[in-house]
């Protein structure tokens, strides 16, 4: 047996935005992804917007009793910032807060291990309207608030809270590339929305330890290594800026409480560094993170770049590296996404060798599937190439763990297939199965085996 050690979590993660739909009559306001959709529903993968996604709201309570069924000891979600307030800041909507707190409530009746994020890309549109959102300092104390107000109300339920789940991801696809609402292809943007992210979720931390400080809060990172396409020098260095960008600029902050000054130096040189002063570098130093979640799918390969950037052209990654694609990978033919295990390994090494150990959960991993429905038999989709996936990246996980990783759980991505972004629900990654007319939900085969492999704590070799 692959055997973990006692007490390790086994679950699932998911967000608000992704499952419970828009549902405004209970006051909702609007997010920028609700707001997005009306404007250009065309860009979004057959129309499939976020005012209906899972029905979460509307079916929650049979969808937590779906969590039994299929092994759940953990199982993380997130608080919608608009659902509370509306606005951002102020009138509170308590049809909200009464809708969390029923469905968190039941998660402690089950006896599952409740993580809640509090951000995850859903900007109230009211703070991007007033003030370009993550670009104005005001709203990293608009956020303050809101998560103070979280602690306070549902510090009773939660067992471990996340300030934000991904940060790069609006960072990048929102204002490096056109990608993500407001879509700016702005440097400067990007890099003071960064800023003004990391302070916002080291003020949560603050509050969070304010409300209780028996209370525990950390983030939810991305952190994909960056392999070289070669040991030549300018491809090493291609794939040490990589990491700066995509993972060192939200964990060294994060966790050791201050910046890589390689990456401050970066952005010095081309005048991008944003305002700040010092009390708020100390309250970043002072207000780290007591765990960290990460999120793994697959490698970052990086190459130098070809070709000398265009002077006039916006400030892009693609001036300090350039996606490289390894010959002979193993990949998922299904999403095209590389495959490699290994990468879980050498993060937990990472996390192990240069961040002092610090407690860590595998918060998502998992193997989306285009046109799934052709792998159903029988009616039920048999998603044995999930299972072989999972297992291959628990084996690292595993190896890791006895390598001396402080690694607690393991979440998949995700429970039921849920509403992605942009790409509607063109992927699925579920456990259970959504059918999108009838809205039933069908156990999969990999839901039926999560159990096993959780009633287990392992899995045979």
């Amino acid at each position: 047996m692959y055997q973990f050690p006692k007490d390790f979590l086994w679950g699932s993660s998911t967000s608000g935005p992704q499952t419970e739909g828009r549902f405004a009559q209970d006051g909702k306001g609007d997010n920028l992804w609700d707001y997005w959709y009306r404007i250009e529903p065309n860009r979004f993968y057959q129309g499939q917007g976020p005012e209906k996604t899972s029905t979460f709201y509307e079916h929650w309570e049979e969808d937590l009793d779906l969590l039994l069924e299929t092994g759940h000891t953990a199982f993380r979600t997130s608080i919608q910032w608009s659902r509370i307030f509306p606005e951002g800041r102020g009138e509170i909507n308590q049809a909200g807060v009464d809708f969390y707190r029923r469905v968190f409530e039941k998660i402690k009746e089950k006896g599952i291990h409740l993580l809640v994020n509090l951000y995850h890309f859903d900007l109230p549109m009211a703070l991007q309207e007033q003030g370009d959102g993550w670009e104005n300092k005001e709203t990293a104390y608009a956020y303050q608030e809101y998560t103070r107000f979280c602690f306070k109300t549902y510090g009773d339920l939660v067992d471990q809270w996340i300030t934000f789940n991904e940060p790069i991801v609006p960072v990048e696809f929102g204002y490096f590339y056109d990608a993500h609402f407001p879509h700016k292809v702005d440097a400067a943007a990007a890099v003071k929305v960064a800023y003004h992210t990391q302070l916002a979720s080291s003020l949560a931390v603050k509050a969070c330890h304010e409300v209780d400080p028996n209370f525990r809060i950390g983030i939810v990172l991305n952190l994909t290594p960056a392999y070289p396409r070669s040991q030549h020098p300018e491809d090493v260095k291609a794939a040490r800026i990589a990491e700066l960008f995509q993972a060192k600029s939200f964990l060294d902050p994060s966790v050791l409480g201050h910046y890589p000054e390689e990456l401050v130096e970066i952005l010095r040189e081309r005048d991008l560094l944003p305002d700040y002063d010092p009390f708020e570098l100390r309250l970043i130093e002072e207000n780290t993170v007591d765990y960290l979640g990460v999120n793994y799918y697959q490698p970052l390969r990086v190459a130098a770049p070809r070709y000398a950037p265009n002077p006039a052209s916006p400030l892009l990654f693609e001036q300090f590296y350039e996606p490289y694609v390894m010959p002979g990978r193993k990949i998922n033919p299904h999403r095209g996404w590389e495959i490699y295990e290994q990468g879980l390994y050498d993060i937990a090494q990472n996390i192990k060798e240069n961040y002092g150990n610090i407690e860590w959960i595998l918060t998502e991993n998992g193997m989306g599937v285009e046109g799934e429905e052709k792998f159903r038999k029988d009616g039920v989709i048999q998603d044995d190439y999930r299972i072989d996936f999972v297992k291959d990246h628990l084996r690292e996980l595993h190896r890791a763990i006895q390598d001396g990783a402080n690694c607690k759980g393991y979440l998949i991505w995700t429970f039921i297939d849920c509403w992605s972004w942009l790409n509607g629900y063109k992927n699925r990654y579920g456990l259970v199965e959504l059918d999108l007319e009838s809205q039933k939900r069908t156990l999969k085969k990999s839901g039926h085996w999560f159990k096993e492999l959780s009633q287990a704590n392992g899995f045979e070799k």
